[in-house]
């Protein structure tokens, strides 16, 4: 999509009820769908966090940067939305997703503008709880990665993210193994869980508020 396109449609997207869990459970492991139902993280304390999808312009098209995290911890590999955990000093959770943004991706903070958060989403693994925000950059950035914390940049035309497949998938993290998950495959990535559910309340909202009239 052209990104002018994309910045006249903002106001849309600000204004698109989100469907939250509706779209969340399209991309779940069946596991996960089970517990939903017996769930009750209020209760288990979860820790903060915050992830940002970050669309941008390249050759005059609208793309999203994804992050592969590096071979360690307890989501080491997996295909992520740049973000990580609230700090005491952080204001708020969108303070939380551009701080990270930066430290992450290289991105100066006051180069991002927020466009609207989305629903937060529980990750029993960790014990996060984790709220993504939509935001966006005026100019093609130049990415400064943490080479700690990040393995690859993955750029997605904005086309290419709409459009990419669901398949099902047996996968073994770290912490488990599971089969039948619901994954996205987007340029050769297999993008699964948490940010395969919190890409999904993103496709559903930009297909209503981009593609519908």
């Amino acid at each position: 999509m052209d990104f002018e396109l994309f910045l006249k449609n903002i106001p849309k997207i600000q204004n698109t009820p989100l469907p939250a869990s509706e779209s969340h459970l399209k991309m779940a492991p069946m596991e996960r769908i089970k517990m939903l139902k017996l769930w009750d993280y209020s209760q288990l304390n979860p820790k903060k966090a915050a992830v940002m999808a970050l669309f941008y312009p390249k050759n005059n098209q609208t793309h999203l940067v994804l992050i592969q995290r590096t071979a360690h911890g307890i989501h080491s590999s997996q295909i992520a939305l740049p973000g990580g955990k609230q700090e005491e000093q952080d204001p708020d959770l969108a303070y939380t997703a551009v701080r990270e943004t930066q430290e992450e991706i290289g991105i100066e903070p006051q180069k991002i503008n927020m466009i609207t958060p989305l629903s937060a989403i529980y990750v029993p693994p960790s014990n996060f709880l984790v709220h993504p925000y939509i935001g966006h950059l005026e100019q093609t950035p130049e990415f400064i990665i943490q080479a700690d914390e990040v393995a690859q940049i993955i750029e997605v035309p904005l086309a290419d993210f709409l459009s990419a497949p669901t398949t099902l998938h047996n996968i073994k993290a770290s912490y488990s193994e599971f089969t039948g998950v619901p994954a996205y495959t987007i340029h050769g990535n297999i993008v699964w869980g948490a940010t395969a559910m919190i890409l999904s309340e993103l496709k559903d909202v930009l297909s209503e508020s981009l593609i519908k009239k």
